[in-house]
């Protein structure tokens, strides 16, 4: 499908790919016109008619937002909120456990740094235990069995698993660990937060309760917009977030309130409509152009990247697990990392330095402090490529 052609024509339609070479997809992926256009065209029409009547006019297609999003995750709409980042979502997920003092809750090493800061706030304020799963050194990622045996001995409340580590090209074995948390019915969280868009996804296969991924990654959407799934477990079950408002709930007695049925019952009424209507546009893209071509294609240029930087004796590849995705990390001892990203930017060439408080575990298992990552999208080129390898390898 990504014949040099569909390229050339996805490029055309990417203002931006003209200024870098811009392997930071796993950051902030460039919009295509299509998905500026949907914003732009509310905000006019917000500055023209006023906010409240831009909504009104426009409802049925910000409503359409939660059909297009469940049909990328194989859910249904009642299933689908709207937030403002992914870890919005994700905290307004991890806020409606209702953890008891003493009870567990279940991670991995490999998990995001913001949820790592939660789940001790947690730890502190519920007094729960946090129990962290450790890595299989031999393949990396997980350790599937020592996570079994952890679920069977903690029955923990909640299980919270990162899919792809913003860190690392890792991707977690989701559908497995789901599995587990099937078998003994406890609550799971996912963070899809590098992976949507990247690599197709299914809840039903997964099994979690909630999902949480953000549109400005790999879907290539806005800033400022991220998403929930929440199950019908979640739902039926009365798990809400902290503080509902007027769109969440129901004020239905003087002393009294109703939760909404739906995932709405996650969101909150104010919600940026122009960002609504742009995320539901890098959705559709997303599924017109399919998922496991995307897959495909991100992969093909990430082993691209991978084997041309292995046999660089000046750095050290650092990405391990029995999967790997679209994100490529490396290191160069000796090297101040703020020098190498400015003497990247300065090639044109946009990464992302990850510091070594963002990957605490990870960093320690891999000796290092500082990681450059990479990651690729499908409107990269070969060409795009290989003239990063050329710029490394001369730095």
């Amino acid at each position: 499908m990504f014949n040099p052609a569909f390229i050339q024509q996805l490029r055309k339609q990417t203002p931006g790919i003209d200024n870098n070479i811009h392997f930071n997809n796993a950051g902030a992926a460039l919009m295509p016109e299509q998905i500026l256009n949907a914003m732009i065209n509310h905000l006019n029409l917000e500055a023209q008619i006023g906010g409240y009547e831009a909504a009104a006019k426009k409802n049925s297609e910000l409503e359409e937002f939660r059909q297009v999003l469940a049909n990328l995750l194989n859910a249904h709409a009642k299933n689908m909120a709207y937030a403002g980042s992914a870890t919005e979502a994700y905290n307004r997920a991890l806020s409606s456990i209702p953890f008891k003092e003493g009870e567990v809750l279940l991670t991995t090493q490999d998990d995001y740094v913001s949820n790592q800061i939660a789940f001790l706030q947690i730890q502190k304020r519920n007094k729960i235990k946090l129990v962290v799963a450790p890595v299989d050194e031999q393949s990396g990622g997980v350790d599937l069995e020592a996570m079994k045996k952890l679920i069977d001995r903690h029955q923990p409340k909640l299980v919270a698993v990162t899919h792809i580590p913003t860190n690392s090209g890792l991707i977690q074995d989701v559908e497995t660990i789901g599995q587990f948390c099937k078998q003994k019915d406890t609550w799971y969280l996912v963070d899809a937060c590098q992976s949507a868009g990247q690599l197709p996804l299914d809840v039903e296969k997964i099994c979690c309760d909630f999902l949480s991924a953000t549109f400005r990654k790999f879907l290539r959407g806005p800033r400022g917009a991220g998403f929930l799934y929440v199950s019908d477990k979640a739902l039926d079950q009365g798990l809400e977030p902290v503080y509902l408002d007027l769109h969440s709930a129901q004020w239905s007695g003087n002393l009294q309130y109703t939760p909404v049925d739906s995932a709405k019952r996650f969101e909150q009424w104010e919600r940026p409509h122009a960002l609504i209507l742009g995320a539901k546009a890098a959705v559709r893209l997303a599924l017109e152009i399919g998922l496991e071509p995307i897959k495909d294609r991100v992969q093909h240029l990430s082993n691209q990247l991978r084997d041309g930087l292995g046999p660089m004796s000046r750095l050290r590849v650092l990405d391990k697990g029995p999967a790997l995705g679209g994100i490529v990390t490396f290191y160069v001892p000796g090297v101040n990392p703020q020098e190498l990203k400015q003497q990247l930017q300065e090639k044109k060439i946009n990464c992302s330095l990850i510091a070594y408080d963002n990957a605490r575990y990870d960093f320690d298992r891999k000796e290092v402090d500082w990681a450059m990552r990479v990651s690729p999208h499908y409107y990269n080129t070969e060409e795009e490529v290989s003239n990063f390898l050329e710029v490394v390898s001369d730095e």
